[in-house]
């Protein structure tokens, strides 16, 4: 039945309140606009399932199926901060609305979840309040559960790591020990990245393109120091073969990102003769415009470059100031002549210039390139930038032309080859007659990535387990001595290297091996070890002994299902690629059921959430709420009366577009929550978050508990077979709905349309309350309550309980529902066609089996309406049978 209505003055037609939903409808939100004025209180019903929802749920559907198997999904762990931001809750509300969908389809479900302790943060952060690092963590973690548990999300807290807890360290110790054993840790001198604020070495890939540190923002230096790294360059061809088997599960743009970093080039090494005694080597990927060569460029810390520099006091500053200056700026420009420097050109015997040029990377090639300003623009922009006015040579023209383009413009391309010896080649065959030649040029292969550099000069993080002897070299800790504990109650500054250093008690220990007076390693390793092998903790974390089994490995890996943000696309990704092809050429994982030892089946990575944003539209000053008056329809400035500029923008302090999780889940409920996280936008998108929008949501939760007090179980458990039009197509629409949600949670990951998919479901069982038995109402509904589950657990569950009277258990407990294929045979009997004249739907009419739809059209009195004086010329007949258009003429 549908609910009886009652006539408001000020809101007009609203539904009574079912008695059921009484004590429900006591709520200390405020009323919005359009808003039924008798909401649930939403945080009431949170609170009464949110132990059901965050434990082990009961059921019989809830035991695996043994055709299954398990489903590995994971997020990435946070790191314990203090709160949990809006993008936090964006990518765990997605993770646990896919497990809980697995779970109810009788997966073993696996959904761990744990804590990147270690690092920089919490270091400052204990620095800054005086308190110890261990201690500010624990504090966090603590006050991030609870906001978990608010969220209604359920993980495996049985599984949980913390990377700052010896348990799970020690194995990171062993780890390193295994990269030790079999020659991927090792120890070198090396120019590395020195970040002069935090006072620690950055990796390569921790320095931004304007050469500043990724976490401190200081302007990056460079230092000699001996450093520890680990060998991840010998898997740097099964890192980039291996992305082919992610072709169809990782986003493409993550997989590009990938293998540029790693960065295979195809090319040439040609010997510049630099004087009798000496050459210089140049990579290059098109030995085809060696005849366009006008000068070649060195990095600054080229061999040439030291040596010339010793007794060069202005290349000495210039070098300073290429390290000391934004390099975001006209990078490619700057450059320094080293004049008693020249090479010829090994094709003709050309003289060029030789430079440095603050373009040149050291760690790509030999540190030297060959400037072609007529077929690279860079090189183009360094030519014109020191040498102004001088001609530019071309020497490669478009093969449809085979006459080289005008000075100013820059060809890039293959083509024909226009001067020297190979006049009239192809690109492709002067590059082939080159590599033939010998002494001066070979064909070779460059690589982008490096070795990674893990040594950081900090306290807080994992102590690396080695030993330094006079006598026996570097000595790896025992293992039966792990874990090297991180002392407690050291005094940490932030400034002066290491802080371990200073700990003599702890430093100083008898050599393992010889048993004299030797000293323990000072640094602390890169926190991406801790996160590049948790993923494999999880499947073991109570094992004392190793990281986990290899059994348990080859049962449980890989992850089927990560999820976490493309900020994380090169580093945490390809750590941990790196990792798990380690664990599986040593047998920790011996038999990875993917082949290539992956260690993320398929990949989803969400898009970042945007706060509405304020700013004066004078200064472009970032406005506080407090400096706006809000009484009005739109928000003005209070100290001017005038109209902020409204945008949204990366959250964060300085612009005042902060969210709280915990207030929008303490005004809206838990469930609205996730489900506007979900509805908002697209999964990899960026989500505008608008407090606003939120409410469309709510109402729908709220028809949703509305349609449940009006719906009853019956006394049958049979499944009920549509016969009138009304049920045929209520029931169509539920079999819908389960194909579209089942497909977006499985497949596609629309988990936007998912919702929006619940809605209109809703809205088509809401609208036949008076037109369908019982028991089809009762089967649409279980449906409905079904699929929105693993979205709203808490709603679904209260509105099962009261369809059922507290005696049908738990939705989650149901298992997934399945397309009923009797649906097929249903439409048989009867089905709804619209009919069109000249194309334009009139009516509907019911048709049966054997029914003769014209005979039906002709008996309905729209029919003589639309097509009296004319005559049926032709019937066109469309989708599936549901619309027959009448194409009609007057008759003469």
């Amino acid at each position: 039945m549908r609910l009886p209505l009652i006539i408001s003055a000020r809101r007009g037609i609203l539904p009574t309140i079912p008695p059921r939903l009484r004590p429900l409808a006591r709520s200390s939100i405020p009323h919005y606009p359009r808003l039924v004025s008798t909401f649930p209180e939403f945080s009431a019903i949170d609170s009464k399932w949110r132990t059901h929802l965050t434990t082990t749920p009961a059921g019989a559907s809830q035991q695996q199926q043994p055709d299954k198997g398990k489903f590995y999904i994971l997020s990435m762990f946070p790191y314990p901060s203090g709160a949990l931001h809006m993008g936090h809750l964006r990518v765990y509300t997605i993770s646990d609305v896919l497990a809980r969908f697995r779970r109810m389809q009788g997966y073993e479900v696996i959904h761990p979840m744990g804590w990147d302790a270690f690092g920089l943060p919490a270091e400052n952060a204990a620095i800054e309040r005086k308190v110890g690092a261990r201690e500010w963590t624990e504090k966090n973690i603590q006050a991030m559960k609870e906001q978990f548990l608010a969220m209604g999300g359920r993980w495996d807290w049985e599984r949980e790591v913390t990377t700052c807890a010896p348990d799970y360290y020690a194995h990171t110790q062993r780890l390193f020990l295994q990269l030790h054993k079999h020659g991927l840790a090792y120890r070198a001198n090396s120019t590395v990245n020195w970040d002069p604020v935090d006072e620690t070495v950055l990796a390569n890939e921790q320095v931004s393109p304007s050469g500043h540190s990724w976490r401190s923002g200081a302007l990056v230096e460079k230092k000699e120091l001996e450093q520890w790294f680990f060998r991840i360059t010998e898997f740097r061809g099964q890192l980039l073969e291996d992305l082919e088997s992610l072709k169809d599960t990782w986003p493409e743009r993550v997989r590009a990102m990938q293998k540029n970093w790693i960065g295979k080039s195809e090319g040439a090494k040609i010997k510049f003769q630099v004087s009798d005694a000496e050459v210089l080597e140049v990579f290059t990927t098109r030995p085809d415009t060696l005849p366009g060569v006008q000068y070649l460029a060195l990095s600054t810390s080229h061999p040439i470059v030291k040596r010339c520099a010793e007794n060069d006091e202005a290349l000495r500053e210039f070098i300073k100031s290429v390290s000391e200056r934004d390099q975001m700026a006209e990078k490619s420009k700057h450059g320094f002549p080293l004049h008693e420097v020249t090479a010829r050109n090994p094709l003709d015997g050309l003289e060029v210039p030789v430079w440095v040029a603050e373009y040149v990377l050291e760690g790509y090639g030999e540190g030297a390139v060959m400037g072609v300003p007529g077929h690279d623009t860079r090189d183009y922009a360094f030519w014109r930038h020191n040498f102004p006015g001088q001609p530019i040579r071309t020497v490669i023209a478009p093969a449809s032309s085979a006459q080289a383009p005008p000075e100013d413009e820059v060809f890039t391309g293959r083509g024909i080859v226009t001067e020297g010896a190979f006049k009239g080649l192809t690109s492709a065959e002067a590059t082939k007659a080159l590599l033939a030649k010998e002494g001066w040029i070979e064909r070779t292969t460059q690589w982008r990535l490096r070795d990674w550099l893990v040594s950081r000069q900090r306290y807080w993080g994992a102590p690396i387990p080695i030993i330094h002897c006079h006598s026996c070299g570097t000595v790896p800790v025992p293992e039966k001595d792990l874990p090297v504990m991180l002392p407690e109650g050291i005094e940490i500054h932030g400034r002066g290297g290491s802080p371990l250093a200073k700990a003599t008690e702890w430093v100083n220990v008898p050599c393992p091996s010889c048993g004299s007076p030797a000293k323990r390693d000072t640094d602390t390793m890169d926190t991406f070890i801790d996160s590049s092998w948790y993923w494999a903790r999880y499947i073991d974390p109570q094992n004392e002994v190793e990281p986990f089994s290899p059994e348990k490995a080859d049962k449980l890996l890989p992850v089927d299902l990560y999820i976490g943000g493309v900020e994380h696309a090169i580093l945490h990704l390809l750590y941990s690629r790196f990792i798990a092809k380690f664990l599986s050429r040593v047998g920790m994982w011996p038999n990875p059921s993917n082949g290539t030892a992956e260690p993320f089946k398929k990949l989803v990575t969400q898009g970042m959430v945007h706060g509405l944003t304020y700013s004066d539209p004078e200064t472009g000053r970032f406005l506080r709420p407090d400096e706006l008056d809000g009484t009005t329809k739109e928000p003005t400035i209070k100290a001017s009366g005038k109209t902020p500029n409204k945008s949204y923008e990366k959250m964060s302090k300085s612009k005042y577009n902060g969210v709280d999780p915990s207030t929008c889940i303490a005004t809206h409920g838990a469930d609205a929550t996730r489900a506007h996280v979900l509805f908002a936008a697209p999964v990899s998108d960026v989500l505008n978050w608008d407090d606003d929008k939120i409410i469309g949501v709510r109402r729908f939760l709220w028809r949703v508990l509305k349609l449940a007090s009006s719906v009853t179980a019956p006394t049958t458990t049979q499944s009920p077979t549509p016969k009138t039009p009304p049920e045929i197509k209520l029931w169509n629409a539920a079999q819908d709905t389960i194909k579209s949600v089942t497909e977006a949670f499985a497949e596609t990951m629309a988990l936007n349309t998912t919702v929006s998919d619940l809605m209109k479901l809703e809205n088509t069982i809401s609208a036949s309350l008076t037109m369908c038995s019982p028991e089809i109402l009762y089967a649409a509904t279980q449906t409905l309550l079904k699929l929105l589950a693993p979205i709203a657990p808490a709603t679904a569950e209260e509105a099962w309980e009261m369809v059922h009277r507290a005696k049908g258990g738990h939705v989650l407990a149901q298992s997934w529902p399945e397309v009923d294929t009797r649906v097929f045979e249903i439409e048989e009997v009867a089905r709804e066609v619209a009919i069109a004249v000249n194309g334009k739907v009139r009516f509907t009419v019911e048709v049966g089996n054997g029914d003769d739809v014209m005979e039906l059209v002709k008996q309905r009195k729209e029919w003589e309406k639309w097509t009296g004086g004319m005559s049926v010329v032709r019937v066109i007949e469309g989708k599936g049978g549901r619309l027959m258009n009448f194409v009609l003429k007057k008759v003469e």
